[in-house]
């Protein structure tokens, strides 16, 4: 199938991703492996939940944890451009019979709430509260160093039909797979910001939240966390890697917290601000496109993901599989 065309003029600036709330069962254990282990920072704690940013971060959260009886992601948080952008995304939304409310969230404005045709759950808001620069506060860089907040990676029953409604949002593929039988993609990689992406979509049940990813200053910051993790009793966290994407070129780390939402902390990828920058084709069977070296992915991470809150997924349309470490 053709990839959908980018619209490069959208009636509305979506700048970035910007933030997710978590549900996790045990705030204490969640803080122990974000904070003292991952080294994100606390922005505000109530015995309700606890609002994190990454070190070069501004904004008040890119992360926010909550206490629930299960596990479960909340809505995926964008920034835009202007209030103005608000507006004009409620109109985008409803006029293809997608449901809109104003909600409010802390330390936000005006927020849109919303969903995309496949049902994840999503938010839109202009501003949030601002916190004083701590980049240069290197005696707070602890664990991998996150930076900031850098994609979210969903499970899609249908790839096809969430890249093309993304791509109406002006959200630009930056790299791909396809099936080779039938043409379908299996996997696309979109972006607003300038690098590889701000989300990207996986065939599978869905929709699921497939993991949150955080930057990282340089690879020796993740095999650093690598010695940390594995002297302080989460080596059974360790899911998959370190190893370079041949998708991205980055270099990665899949770890899962204590409830078994998956974090990849990322380094190293590339730049796509330019309005023609070509997507870049892989074959689904390519050893290389998924682990440009490094060992295969295991099965728990092509069948394991996030549930929605109050959404129930379906199978993919897609039936091919991809290689799986044996």
């Amino acid at each position: 199938m053709p990839l959908p065309k980018p619209n490069l003029y959208p009636p509305f600036n979506i700048i970035r991703l910007s933030h997710v709330t978590l549900d996790v069962t045990d705030l204490a254990a969640s803080r122990a492996f974000y904070v003292d282990t991952l080294g994100l920072q606390v922005t505000d704690e109530t015995p309700e939940r606890i609002c994190l940013r990454g070190l070069e971060e501004r904004g008040h959260h890119c992360l926010i944890l909550h206490r629930a009886e299960a596990p479960r992601a909340h809505a995926l948080a964008f920034r835009t451009w202007d209030e103005e952008d608000l507006d004009r995304l409620k109109t985008f939304f409803e006029s293809r019979d997608l449901p809109t409310a104003w909600v409010e969230r802390p330390f936000q404005g005006r927020t849109l709430a919303t969903r995309d045709p496949q049902g994840i759950p999503l938010e839109f808001y202009h501003r949030m509260d601002r916190l004083p620069p701590i980049h240069q506060k290197y005696a707070l860089y602890r664990g991998v160093k996150p930076l900031r907040i850098d994609h979210f990676n969903c499970f899609s029953p249908n790839v096809d039909a969430a890249a093309a409604f993304w791509s109406e949002l002006g959200f630009r593929i930056t790299e791909y797979t396809a099936d080779e039988q039938t043409g379908a993609l299996w996997a696309v990689w979109m972006h607003r910001k300038g690098d590889v992406h701000d989300i990207a979509f996986t065939n599978g049940l869905g929709p699921r939240l497939h993991h949150t990813a955080f930057w990282a200053p340089h690879p020796m910051a993740i095999i650093d966390l690598l010695d940390l993790m594995a002297t302080t009793g989460y080596v059974g966290n360790i899911e998959r890697g370190p190893g370079r994407h041949g998708i991205s070129n980055a270099f990665f780390l899949y770890v899962r917290d204590p409830d078994g939402h998956r974090i990849e902390i990322y380094a190293s990828d590339y730049q796509t601000v330019d309005p023609d920058h070509e997507p870049i084709h892989w074959d689904l069977k390519d050893p290389q496109r998924q682990t440009l070296w490094g060992a295969p992915a295991p099965r728990s991470w092509f069948e394991e993901g996030t549930l929605f809150q109050g959404l129930t997924p379906r199978p993919a349309d897609l039936k091919a599989q991809p290689i799986v470490a044996p």
